[in-house]
């Protein structure tokens, strides 16, 4: 369990499933950023069941307060193979817990304790263009913007220029963690 001033991440227990389900799959608490898809039971209960949703390059914590209530997710696992370190996901589940930092609590733990227990040099977030809240989570966790590689184009060029790309460019934190 790592705890922080207003949340504590922890594994996810089989107790957790129901009710992680239905706040995963609560089509009006989901903002415009991420997508409409639907978790299916089954599978979602056979991918806990293989590993509990963590292994060595990759799992998925809960985020809650302190009294267990389910906040949200965080996630780890290998991007493309052409990037170095592990690529993190953030999600807090219910729209009445937006707005009070509890994504960017959650993410600054989770990056801290990443570089804690991996060799590793680098994470990244990716964001759909436009999620400027997403943004300045990542900001606020000391994740920069950079730019694809070989590219030149300033931060405000690449955040409007990049139009074939359905990302607003890698947001990554390098050594020393934040």
């Amino acid at each position: 369990m790592l705890e922080g001033k207003n949340v504590i991440l922890r594994l996810v227990a089989e107790s957790d499933i129901d009710e992680l389900l239905t706040l995963a799959n609560q089509y009006t608490e989901k903002g415009e950023f991420v997508g409409p898809g639907f978790f299916v039971e089954t599978s979602f209960r056979k991918a806990f069941a293989e590993n509990g949703w963590w292994q060595d390059d990759q799992g998925m914590m809960l985020a809650t307060d302190k009294e267990n209530r389910i906040l949200g997710t965080v996630v780890f696992f290998q991007g493309m193979r052409h990037e170095a370190g592990y690529e993190v996901g953030y999600t807090i589940l219910r729209r009445e817990d937006w707005g009070k930092g509890l994504a960017s609590e959650t993410l600054r733990i989770f990056s801290a304790y990443l570089f804690e227990l991996k060799p590793i040099a680098r994470l990244h977030v990716k964001m759909i263009k436009g999620n400027v809240a997403s943004r300045r989570v990542a900001e606020k966790c000391g994740y920069r913007l950079e730019a694809p590689s070989g590219s030149s184009a300033s931060a405000a060029e690449r955040t409007t220029t990049m139009k074939s790309s359905r990302y607003s460019g890698r947001i990554a934190l390098r050594w020393p963690r934040c």
